[in-house]
């Protein structure tokens, strides 16, 4: 079989109904969610499969809706085609909590109450001081990390060669803005989000969710997990501290992660969980990686054909 590699989604993927058919038709799937639900006692599940769209885009209901629907996903895929396994696994920003769980790291329950903790740390920390981000389309990521430097901006995500995101303070995300369209950006498009992301604004956010590290178990991961902060591999328990710790005010270095993949001769990526998102991303990074979504009942299926 073709190197594999398992990719997972991160916030934004989330859409009302997600995880529904999962849960009908395979009961390791539902089990997953089951779980999840019951941990945050939060009508997660309800908001899930029946929204409102608005409650489902919180951060308190999505970054745990995806991860489930992810692992129900997972779980479901395993049991049809126990044969398709990874040689390394990486999730873009909340997906790296996915990806972990995947690789064995973390369990289902452990992994709920961490994406918990970290979404409450980080609405704490964007509250202290308005932060802003924005995706720029269609500008060399040396340009937009120049434009960043003048104007006290930061970069949060290197997605593609062609979409950067930028995050900071809102003044500085907004000046980074004018110039980069001054410079020839595309498109520059403000995103709404509550706080700044992978900025050193979050760093508040960090220093908390590392004394949760600390109390929480991590086992070393059985397929390497390659991370958000160096896109290189990670297996020990603290690695895999530390990059969790780190994501929270580091880019998120997606670009150097499909390239990585790549260069370790992985040819098949499945993107696994809603949405597919991934999948566009990949296609502008590397278009010899073929990529496979397993994100519905219906996607399984054509898997399994």
């Amino acid at each position: 079989m073709l190197n594999i590699a398992f990719l997972f989604p991160g916030q934004g993927a989330q859409y009302v109904g997600m995880g529904r058919d999962f849960y009908e038709a395979c009961e390791a799937s539902r089990a997953v969610i089951d779980e999840a639900d019951a941990i945050l006692g939060s009508g997660l599940k309800e908001v899930m499969f029946n929204g409102p769209g608005e409650k489902l885009t919180e951060t308190a209901y999505a970054q745990p809706a995806i991860f489930a629907t992810s692992m129900a996903a997972l779980a479901a895929l395993k049991e049809r085609r126990p044969e398709i396994k990874p040689v390394y696994a990486a999730g873009l920003s909340l997906g790296e909590y996915s990806a972990l769980c995947a690789c064995g790291a973390l369990s289902v329950g452990d992994t709920v109450r961490l994406i918990e903790r970290r979404g409450a740390f980080m609405q704490e920390a964007a509250a202290l001081k308005k932060g802003a981000m924005a995706a720029v389309i269609g500008l060399e990521p040396e340009k937009i990390r120049a434009v960043c430097d003048e104007t006290k901006a930061e970069v949060a995500n290197f997605n593609a060669p062609d979409q950067t995101v930028i995050t900071g303070e809102a003044a500085g995300v907004e000046a980074a803005c004018a110039k980069l369209t001054e410079r020839g950006a595309k498109r520059v498009v403000p995103l709404s989000v509550s706080g700044a992301f992978h900025s050193s604004l979050m760093r508040p956010a960090a220093e908390k969710f590392q004394e949760v590290l600390a109390r929480v178990e991590i086992s070393g991961a059985r397929v390497p997990l390659v991370g958000n902060v160096d896109a290189g591999p990670l297996t020990s328990p603290d690695e895999i501290r530390a990059e969790l710790a780190g994501q929270i005010t580091s880019p998120v270095q997606w670009v150097r992660t499909i390239e990585f993949l790549a260069a370790q001769g992985v040819e098949t990526l499945y993107e696994i969980g809603p949405g597919k998102v991934l999948k566009g991303l990949v296609r502008r990074i590397n278009r010899d990686l073929a990529v496979v979504n397993v994100g519905s009942v219906e996607d399984l299926a054509a898997v399994c054909s």
